[in-house]
């Protein structure tokens, strides 16, 4: 199979045309095609590893760090980025759904934030193209950290002096605090979460015994039932494709499944609801494999508590496919070798809060 970075013209082609025939009667046999014409990664055609961040802006990644950590974006104050995408929890906050302003209960289970600079598109239903994009919608989402608006956002920035100096290391001199430049500075920070270095990342670079035995008959069942056809590229979660364009597939392919009624796969529109379009109906942005011991619950409703169960519902959903438990146990065993080491973390020293900015 072709690396990622090595997908060739043919199969990026093939990539780009499922995502454009969405019709509800070519969702099985799309797949089918692209189980049979993408390949399989086998265990001596790894897909490539990830690397680690390169930094090509420090100040701006020192602003974003502290926008992120700060929970003076959020309405009540309580509230910041990393509530919900917990640095020290995997990037999520390992709940069903997250708990936003006034302790309401968001419709969707908070997707990690490591490696989503990897990620074609942001957000379950891919409607933020970028980071950038994606970073202005919590604050202003009622439900979530329930500003107003990103007016009523900037506003409570400009109001904390302390944060000009970063703004203008970043940004330069001028009007530089502006709702744009936060979303820039976060989503700076953001790029900086990277997990390389899994045990899987060294197994791919050449390191033969990264793996164990059963690891790599995991890696090789992973192609062979076909979860490669999607789980592919760096993150495993699709193949190379420009950014904002996103990797999509209806789930549940196969709604007959007994695991659809089961966890309630059916009650959320998916990528309809961002785009209006019936065609859209319950097809997802295809998620990234990685670190996924640290994000329990799974799937969008976090309905799925454990990952043999995920691998489970899968194989019946998306192939039609009853695993045997030898099948399960050597998947997910390979799957567990998919989580790397965190970024080294420091926690920022926030600008003071003026005292009449309290309430």
């Amino acid at each position: 199979m072709y690396g990622a970075g090595d997908i060739e013209p043919g199969r990026a082609m093939l990539a780009m045309n499922f995502l454009m025939d969405r019709s509800p009667d070519n969702w099985k046999r799309k797949l089918a095609g692209l189980k049979e014409k993408v390949g399989a990664c086998r265990s001596d055609e790894p897909i490539k590893p990830i690397e680690a961040a390169q930094v090509s802006d420090a100040g701006k990644v020192e602003l974003g760090k502290k926008l992120y950590f700060d929970p003076r974006l959020s309405k009540s104050g309580f509230i910041s980025c990393n509530s919900c995408h917990n640095l020290s929890m995997g990037g999520t906050d390992n709940i069903k759904t997250s708990i936003g302003h006034n302790w309401q209960e968001g419709p969707i289970n908070a997707p990690t934030v490591l490696n989503s600079s990897l990620n074609v598109a942001q957000f379950w239903d891919g409607r933020a193209a970028t980071l950038e994009e994606q970073a202005k919608g919590p604050p202003a989402n009622a439900i979530e950290m329930g500003m107003p608006n990103l007016d009523a956002v900037i506003g409570r920035v400009r109001n904390i002096p302390g944060y000009k100096p970063y703004f203008e290391k970043a940004f330069g001199a001028g009007d530089v605090v502006t709702m744009d430049n936060v979303a820039k500075a976060i989503a700076a920070y953001e790029r900086t979460l990277i997990t390389p270095n899994s045990a899987y990342d060294r197994y791919a670079r050449g390191e033969t015994k990264a793996l164990t035995e059963q690891q790599v008959r995991g890696l090789n069942a992973l192609a062979d039932v076909g979860c490669t056809s999607c789980h592919q590229g760096p993150t495993f979660s699709g193949p190379p494709l420009p950014v904002g364009t996103g990797f999509f597939m209806k789930f549940p392919t196969y709604p007959d499944s007994p695991y659809v009624a089961k966890y309630d796969f059916l009650s959320d529109s998916g990528r309809a609801s961002a785009t209006r379009d019936d065609a859209d109906k319950n097809v997802w942005r295809v998620p990234g494999l990685r670190n996924l011991v640290y994000t329990a619950p799974y799937f969008h409703n976090g309905q799925v508590h454990t990952i043999d169960e995920a691998v489970r519902i899968m194989a019946s959903t998306q192939l039609n496919q009853s695993l045997s438990d030898a099948q399960v146990a050597d998947i997910v065993a390979f799957l567990q070798t998919l989580s790397g080491p965190f970024p080294t973390q420091q926690m920022p020293r926030l600008p003071p809060t003026p005292g009449d900015l309290i309430d």
